[in-house]
């Protein structure tokens, strides 16, 4: 009998678990994502830094708005030629926006309006 209640107590509690993390995951309210990846300041109209995980195939982008974006599943080929690339924002746009999952790290900053 003791090992049914036992059964029965762990259930609950992993239901009661589950239902925890689900809330605490919850899409409206993300945990901050905390970025390792080093980058490198890069000469573009659009893109400040960009920065990228050899071992994740992780490609974080910092826009010049403050912005930073990580694009998950990226070949390093694709990382390198972003990096050559003439115009980085014009391959940004062309090759990487709408083709790689991506999650915000930091949004952009906001306009400070005048008094």
């Amino acid at each position: 009998m003791l090992w049914i209640w036992l059964i029965v107590c762990l259930a609950i509690l992993s239901v009661a678990t589950s239902a925890a993390y689900a809330e605490s995951s919850d899409s409206r309210n993300p945990s901050p994502i905390i970025s390792h990846i080093p980058r490198q300041h890069v000469e573009s109209t659009a893109i400040a830094a960009v920065g990228y995980s050899k071992r994740r195939h992780i490609l974080e982008i910092e826009f010049v708005n403050g912005a930073v974006y990580r694009y998950v599943d990226v070949p390093a080929a694709v990382y390198r030629d972003l990096m050559s690339a003439e115009s980085k924002a014009r391959f940004y746009d062309s090759n990487i926006r709408r083709h790689y999952r991506s999650v915000v790290v930091r949004p952009r900053h906001r306009e400070q309006t005048e008094n």
